[in-house]
């Protein structure tokens, strides 16, 4: 049934601010070092019948794109094609205002045997996949020749038209402290929040169609327009959520899907944000050891634990005496990457050391380098908010936030807080939410399913979920490692699996049980490349030094926009 995202109401706001003094005593003590056992919340039950809105298709059909040049130098490079795919607005009604998705192509060798058009996502919801049609020069072997790479913009993001954008100015800092221990700051928040979700009430009816099941009905026009009876995916992070539902909605039209950081889609949208809280809380912790066990180069500790706490003491000083910019929520924002990869963690362990010496400049400029601000700048966020606000119902009451946040909080203070307000807009989202269709693989083909076992974006739960609903498909399990959507990485063990199946389909053996199907390494944690000698000069090296494909890594880093 469909029903309103709530309005937050003066009394709920007065329940709210009710128990304010709980949270804000335990928001005094956040240094302290959390329970090493972190629980998460339990599950809730799935659904036992698919939804009939699973086999609902769309009879549109596109006009064919008129491909021509593309505007940046690596698309050019790579000889790609862009172009423009015309669709609905509103899939019930076709004939009704258009919208334009900005689509681009790398043709497949014409020496070697065709296999298709292979579309690409590389997440959000917001992600830009215009420029990821070069995907296929990164597939070992080869096995990516043969297809004609796809590369989209999806609704509302980047060269589709039109374009969302709420504030482009949101990420402004510094911010208010991401931990509301002050009802002033609480009030900033509720403010910051409110208002952002009444901005983006500009961009008018197109907020009504910017669900993932409408990116669905798109990819669907996208195979007509480009004439395949079926396409292929590289889908990652929430690609792996288009990929789900495409093929329950549409099983005939799968050839191959490789889904990697798998969406659980029993948790769309809020409990999934619960779950990363504390998933994030154990990725960082990974971070911290790893910091101390390469204590030479660093010179934080020895200790895990230890310097742990260093950080959170940094992030403490900032609350009182901010640094330019940089304040303790653009400090959580720099290091939220070493929780979603282990990529940067050279990089960001001498900010770390830097700061801690007194040097604040280089986690500053990696902030604001990071958040451009001005018109426009917020469009991936924005098309984060349309789609995830409105793709299922999220609590109506606000205290309902408030407490499951104060009680994470307690044992996951890194992230929980900040992912709080960064969600904080759908309660006061200017459009209907409702639920999408059940996720049901039982007539999909076999797909290849990859993810690491302490994924803290899209904990591995979540793949283990959906190896269930698509019973043909098979599991990589990274082991023991912390990087969200990490193929591609120069792991032969799954790279090579990705590339046996996308060249012939092989796939390997599907194991009894609820677990994974092949067990590998995980993308490995780079080697420290500073001295203690030039640690001293403050001065971090580049990101990424070191990591294979590292092309690749910035060109998904820099797709994804927020």
């Amino acid at each position: 049934m469909r029903r309103a995202l709530a309005t937050l109401t003066t009394a709920a706001l007065a329940a709210g601010l009710g128990s304010y003094a709980t949270g804000a005593a335990q928001a005094a003590t956040e240094v302290a070092a959390a329970p090493s056992a972190v629980t998460a919340p339990s599950l809730a039950a799935s659904p036992v019948a698919p939804d009939a809105t699973a086999t609902q298709v769309h009879r549109y059909k596109p006009p064919p794109i008129r491909w021509g040049s593309c505007s940046t130098d690596r698309l050019k490079a790579a000889g790609a094609q862009c172009g423009m795919l015309t669709v609905p607005m509103d899939y019930n009604r076709p004939t009704g205002t258009k919208i334009k998705i900005a689509v681009s192509r790398v043709k497949a060798d014409p020496k070697v045997r065709y296999q298709g058009a292979m579309l690409v996502n590389p997440g959000g919801p917001g992600g830009s996949g215009l420029g990821l049609a070069v995907l296929g020069e990164f597939v070992p072997d080869g096995a990516g020749a043969g297809y004609d790479w796809i590369g989209f913009d999806p609704r509302g993001v980047g060269s589709s038209r039109p374009a969302l954008t709420c504030d482009g100015n949101v990420t402004a800092a510094p911010r208010p402290y991401y931990t509301p221990y002050k009802t002033a700051i609480y009030d900033q928040w509720i403010s910051r929040s409110k208002s952002y979700a009444k901005k983006c009430a500009a961009n008018g009816s197109i907020l009504k169609h910017m669900r993932t099941s409408s990116t669905v009905a798109d990819m669907e026009s996208l195979r007509k327009a480009l004439g395949r009876t079926q396409i292929n995916l590289y889908g990652f992070s929430y690609g792996t959520y288009l990929g789900q539902m495409y093929a329950s909605k549409y099983p005939k039209q799968v050839r191959r899907f490789v889904l990697d950081g798998v969406v659980d889609p029993r948790r769309v949208w809020y409990k999934a944000n619960l779950d990363q809280n504390i998933a994030f809380e154990k990725s960082m912790r990974q971070f911290f050891n790893w910091v101390a066990d390469n204590d030479e180069a660093y010179g934080l500790g020895s200790d895990g634990q230890d310097v742990r706490a260093k950080w959170y003491k940094l992030r403490s000083k900032l609350v009182y005496n901010p640094q330019g910019k940089l304040g303790p929520s653009e400090l959580t924002d720099v290091f939220l990457s070493a929780g979603y990869y282990v990529y940067d963690w050279d990089y960001l362990a001498q900010v770390f050391a830097a700061a801690q010496a007194g040097n604040y400049e280089p986690a500053e400029q990696s902030y604001v380098e990071g958040n451009p601000t001005g018109p426009g700048a917020d469009n991936g966020y924005a098309v984060y908010a349309a789609v995830q606000c409105t793709d299922n119902h999220w609590p109506s009451k606000w205290s309902t936030w408030r407490e499951d946040a104060w009680q994470l909080n307690k044992s996951a203070p890194f992230e929980t807080w900040g992912n709080t307000w960064f969600n904080a807009p759908c309660h006061w989202w200017p459009v209907e939410a409702d639920d999408d269709p059940y996720i049901n693989g039982s007539k999909a083909p076999a797909m290849l399913l990859i993810g690491e076992t302490n994924d803290a974006a899209t904990p591995f739960s979540g793949a283990i979920e959906v190896r269930r609903r698509f019973p043909k498909s098979v599991l990589i399990e990274g082991v023991g490692g912390s990087t969200h959507s990490g193929s591609l990485s120069g792991v032969s063990c799954t790279d090579d699996k990705i590339a046996a199946f996308l060249k012939s389909g092989t796939l390997p053996a599907r194991r009894a049980g609820v677990l994974s199907d092949v067990k590998c390494a995980p993308v490995p944690a780079p080697e420290p490349s500073v001295t203690a000698a030039a640690r001293k000069s403050g001065q971090p090296t580049e990101k990424s030094v070191g990591i294979k494909n590292r092309e690749l890594r910035e060109l998904l880093d820099g797709a994804r926009g927020f």
